[in-house]
């Protein structure tokens, strides 16, 4: 299945499986091997966006309205620690988000096929393909906010993780299994040291006699 845009751009930054966190968008060429990554987002811009460094920064303004208004849903608990301790305001997040949804004029359009059901797309009127990619994404983190899979919406609380997902199933606390396993073992570790009960080692192999 398909990454939503707004999940696949809020999880351009990541954990790199050793306590540090990556960011794919930090450079220009990271952002294009990042964006040629994603099917689901190249298919709703018309046209093939040339990603320089203004374009990036502007995506990268998004990513920044996004997570900030992740860790707005997802409030009291805490947000993703990739990026706590710098998130923007939530009014200036949401003009940023805004701002760019806006950056590319559509309108609906409808399609009915005489074998089918009607179907809605939009029609652009904007010629340049780095401006519909930016209005996109911030057009799906608009539609993912304002819609009911908002309320699904976690930061993954395994050790090392930064990711944010949303809950497939009521009791889905973590974002992939190798992140369960790991809260898992932690919290046996912390209840062993918690009650000083001695660690486990494994036993020394038979003797051979020689």
């Amino acid at each position: 299945m398909t990454e939503r845009p707004v999940m696949a751009l809020a999880g351009t930054i990541r954990h790199d499986g050793d306590g540090g966190v990556l960011d794919d968008l930090d450079t220009v060429r990271g952002a294009r091997r990042w964006l040629q990554q994603q099917p689901g987002i190249l298919a709703v811009v018309t046209g093939k966006p040339v990603l320089d460094e203004e374009l990036r920064e502007a995506v990268v303004d998004v990513r920044r309205a996004v997570r900030a208004l992740f860790a707005r849903v997802v409030s009291p608990a805490p947000p993703s620690p990739a990026d706590a301790h710098r998130l923007l305001p939530v009014d200036e997040a949401l003009r940023l988000l805004n701002e760019a949804a806006a950056r590319e004029p559509v309108a609906p359009q409808l399609d009915w096929p005489a074998e089918g059901p009607p179907t809605a797309g939009l029609l652009s009127a904007e010629g340049e393909p780095g401006v519909r990619l930016v209005a996109a994404l911030a057009r799906d983190a608009v539609d993912f906010l304002s819609g009911p899979q908002r309320e699904h919406l976690r930061a993954c609380r395994a050790p090392r993780c930064v990711r944010y997902f949303v809950k497939s199933h009521g009791r889905q606390e973590w974002c992939k299994p190798s992140c369960g396993n790991r809260a898992r073992v932690a919290r046996h570790y912390e209840r062993a040291r918690a009650t000083g009960s001695p660690r486990i080692r494994p036993s020394a192999p038979p003797s051979t006699g020689r």
